[in-house]
């Protein structure tokens, strides 16, 4: 296996390969300082995995992932961006890895990318962690795993999330219900800041689809779904509430 490290700083270089020490005997590692020689280096070496600065010199990661022609790699990010930008990975499914390195992020991500036979859809995810790091909430959307890779879905087409133990039931616009691996508290985590709110344990609704409430707590969304505010949430969904109203 050949992993790639780019990167214009060589002490960060120096670290992940450190943090490959325990794998060395599995893997040959190849490193690039610029976004030229990374070009022709993946394109020529065409490595399993490639861990990818997101700036190098006055160019960017994405200059490369652009200009190269073979992309049939496990990508990992890695960055010392602000939450923003961490969001903007998360809604878009990619791996990274929060500059400094830890050994205990290192190795959770190390184990997960050695599970995956090969990064499938990375362009379209790549794309769309483009257009994630705008500003504007409306044009975001979500990866949603499936069987088949991703699905690509807006955020705002989300009316309401479901708990199921470990697993989530995502509902939407269009009338279908998504099942992803991936508990409540991710999505509440991830889609807070984006008008939505956990009404319950097991329910987490998009403010902008609410379309009644009685004074027995219980709120009616755009699919004719009525569910109960639990007691304890009711004021801050009140609050709320009367924030989107102003």
């Amino acid at each position: 296996m050949t992993i790639a490290i780019i990167d214009d700083e060589q002490h960060c270089i120096d670290r992940i390969v450190k943090l490959l020490e325990p794998y060395k005997d599995k893997m040959k590692v190849v490193t690039y300082s610029s976004v030229e020689t990374a070009i022709v280096g993946i394109n020529t070496v065409k490595p399993e995995i490639v861990f990818l600065d997101v700036q190098i010199h006055n160019k960017t990661a994405f200059d490369i992932l652009k200009a190269v022609d073979f992309n049939n790699f496990s990508l990992v990010f890695t960055t010392a961006y602000e939450r923003y930008a961490i969001e903007a990975f998360k809604f878009s499914a990619l791996d990274y890895l929060l500059k400094p390195i830890t050994e205990e992020d290192f190795e959770n991500t190390i184990q997960r990318i050695f599970k995956k036979a090969e990064q499938t859809h990375l362009t379209e995810q790549v794309n769309m962690l483009l257009a994630n790091f705008s500003n504007d909430s409306t044009s975001k959307k979500i990866s949603i795993p499936t069987h088949d890779g991703y699905l690509f879905l807006s955020i705002s087409d989300i009316i309401r999330c479901q708990s199921n133990v470990n697993y989530t039931h995502i509902f939407a616009v269009d009338q279908k219900k998504y099942t992803v691996s991936k508990t409540l508290k991710y999505f509440e985590e991830l889609l807070t800041n984006y008008g939505f709110f956990r009404i319950h344990n097991s329910h987490l609704i998009n403010m902008s689809y609410i379309k009644a409430y009685s004074k027995n707590g219980y709120v009616t969304l755009s699919d004719n779904c009525k569910l109960e505010v639990s007691v304890r949430r009711k004021d801050a969904f009140l609050k709320a509430c009367h924030w989107i109203l102003k």
